[in-house]
C-alpha cells in the first residue's frame, strides 16, 4: 500500500513538473535540441560511415557539399556529416561525465561547508576561492599538459576545475536549510551529522543541484571544444573540437572549405544553447520565487 502511494506521489509530482515546464517555450525549444542531438549520438554512427578515402577515391578529398556528401568532405576524404554525427558522442560524453564529477565535488564541499561552519567552512571556502580566482582556461591547459591529452584526462580536468561555483551555491542554500525546525528535531533524536547532511539537507538542495547541472554541462561541452581546438584533446577520438582543430591545422579557412568549419561550430553553439535554455527553464520551474516574479 505504501509503495502504491509512493508511485502515485511521484506521478503527481512529475505531472505537475511537466505541466509547469511545458509552459516555458524556450525550455521546450532547448529540450527539442537536446533530444535531437541525443538521438544523433545514439543511432547516428550506425547509419553513416566515417572512413578515409582510398587511392581510387582520391578525388573526394575536400569536396564541397553535394548529393553524395551533404556536408562535403575533409582533407582525408572523410564525410563531414559522418564526423559531425560521430563527434556528438564524444562531445556529449565528455560534457555529461565531467559535469557529474563537478557536481559531486561541488555538492559535497558545499553541503559540508555550510553545515559544519567554523574552521571547516573557512578552509573549504578558501579552497573554493582559489578555484574561482584562477582563470579556468590556463588551469585546464596546464593540468591537461601535465596529465596527458587523452579522453579520460580531459574529463577529469574539466570536472575538477568547474565545481567551485556549484559549491558556493549549495553552501548558501545549506546555511538556510540547517536552521529549519526539522533539522533541529533530527539533531534532538540523535541523528548523526552524516545522516542529517545526506538524508535531510541533500534532498532539499537537490533541485538546485539538478538545475545547475544542466547549465554546467553546457560549460563543460564548451570547455572540451576549447581544449580540443587548442590541440589538448584526444587526437584518436572524433569530437566537434577536434574537427575544428584539424580544419584550422589544414588551412580550411585559407582554402575556403567552409563546410568543414561551420557545421561543428554550429553544433557546439546549438547544444550549448539547448542546455542553457533547459537549465534556465528548470531554474524557473524549481524556484517558486522566479515563477511568481515571472507572473
Amino acid at each position: 500500500m505504501s509503495d502504491n502511494r509512493t508511485v502515485l506521489l511521484i506521478k503527481k509530482k512529475f505531472s505537475s513538473f511537466w505541466k509547469t515546464f511545458r509552459q516555458n517555450k524556450t525550455g521546450l525549444i532547448g529540450l527539442g535540441i537536446l533530444v535531437l542531438f541525443a538521438l544523433m549520438a545514439i543511432i547516428g554512427p550506425y547509419l553513416i560511415s566515417y572512413n578515409a578515402a582510398s587511392v581510387e577515391e582520391i578525388s573526394t578529398i575536400l569536396n564541397p557539399p553535394d548529393s553524395e556528401h551533404w556536408l562535403g568532405t575533409d582533407d582525408l576524404g572523410k564525410d563531414v556529416l559522418a564526423g559531425l554525427v560521430r563527434g556528438s558522442r564524444i562531445s556529449l560524453l565528455v560534457g555529461i561525465t565531467s559535469t557529474i564529477i563537478s557536481m559531486l565535488i561541488g555538492a559535497v564541499i558545499g553541503i559540508s561547508s555550510g553545515y559544519y561552519g567554523g574552521t571547516i567552512d573557512a578552509i573549504l571556502m578558501r579552497l573554493t576561492d582559489v578555484f574561482l580566482v584562477i582563470p579556468w582556461l590556463p588551469l585546464m591547459l596546464v593540468l591537461t599538459a601535465i596529465l596527458g591529452a587523452n579522453l579520460l584526462n580531459v574529463i577529469l580536468v574539466i570536472g575538477i576545475t568547474s565545481w567551485a561555483s556549484t559549491a558556493r551555491i549549495i553552501r548558501s542554500q545549506t546555511l538556510s536549510i540547517k536552521e529549519r525546525p526539522f533539522i533541529e528535531r533530527a539533531r534532538a533524536i540523535g541523528s548523526s551529522n552524516f545522516h542529517i547532511m545526506f538524508s535531510h539537507i541533500l534532498p532539499n538542495v537537490f533541485p538546485l543541484i539538478f538545475a545547475n547541472t544542466i547549465l554546467v554541462t553546457a560549460i563543460a561541452i564548451l570547455s572540451e571544444t576549447t581544449l580540443s581546438f587548442l590541440g589538448m584533446g584526444d587526437p584518436t577520438r572524433v569530437s566537434w573540437g577536434m574537427m575544428l582543430h584539424f580544419a584550422f591545422e589544414a588551412g580550411a579557412t585559407i582554402i575556403g572549405a567552409w563546410w568543414w568549419i561551420i557545421p561543428p561550430g554550429l553544433a557546439v553553439v546549438s547544444v550549448v544553447l539547448g542546455f542553457t535554455f533547459v537549465g534556465n527553464a528548470l531554474d524557473e520551474v524549481l524556484n517558486p520565487r522566479l515563477r511568481r516574479r515571472e507572473r
